[in-house]
């Protein structure tokens, strides 16, 4: 599968949602009312609560999604993407920062040259993060990119380098703390991602009143008038 996720320029940001909703199974609403989420560790969902810091910053990142090309996958794109934000600026969504320098540090680790490629691509950019958020969605994906400086080339400089090392050792001294409370707390949190996976594909039972009422035994006919569906 490519790194990269296409979605047609014309569009506004509005009518993309849904579509990357819907492809990377996130819910109609991208999962934005839930009280958890789900961070996989490989194919093991962990659930951790979808605080107000974060949905106040997911919101803007998966709009960062649609206009960077950048998958929502834990394999490649969320490490690129997680570099890209950045080098463009998180301002002051704290959440953000403390994510992404982790995952910035992550790709470093396993995809130094993407993450690179994908930090300098920040720098070189704007984020959306402290936009209006309603104004946005109503600006079509060509246009959000040009007002980011998307389309501009890419060339590393000098000082590009040593910022992404810095920016690396603040991701891993980030990390230390949150892996030692993982190491802690991952048990019941597989334990409680299994459940919440094998309850989301049992089939919902109905109750009495909600089933169909069984049809007329009466060979009469009905005196109520048929639906336009039926």
């Amino acid at each position: 599968m490519s790194s990269v996720a296409s979605y047609d320029p014309s569009l506004s940001l509005r009518a993309a949602l849904p579509l990357y909703f819907a492809e990377n199974g996130f819910g109609e609403d991208g999962g934005y009312g839930d009280a958890w989420v789900d961070f996989k560790l490989g194919p093991i969902p962990m659930p951790f609560p979808n605080t107000p810091g974060r949905l106040r910053a997911v919101r803007y990142h998966d709009m960062h999604h649609l206009i960077t090309g950048y998958r929502a996958d834990q394999a490649t794109g969320e490490f690129e993407i997680a570099a890209w934000e950045v080098g463009a600026g998180c301002r002051g969504f704290w959440a953000a920062w403390h994510l992404n320098l982790g995952g910035l540090a992550a790709g470093a680790l396993g995809l130094p040259r993407r993450a690179f490629r994908a930090f300098v691509r920040g720098r070189r950019a704007s984020s959306l993060y402290g936009r209006d958020y309603e104004a946005l969605l109503d600006k079509t994906i060509a246009e959000v990119r040009a007002e980011c400086g998307l389309d501009q080339p890419i060339e590393a400089r000098a000082s590009d380098l040593p910022l992404f090392i810095l920016a690396t050792l603040a991701g891993a001294v980030l990390a230390v703390p949150s892996l030692a409370a993982l190491v802690v707390v991952s048990p019941p949190l597989v334990l409680a991602g299994l459940f919440r996976r094998s309850e989301r594909g049992k089939p919902v039972e109905r109750t009495q009143s909600e089933r169909a009422p069984a049809p007329p035994t009466s060979s009469a006919p009905s005196s109520q008038p048929r639906s336009a569906a039926a």
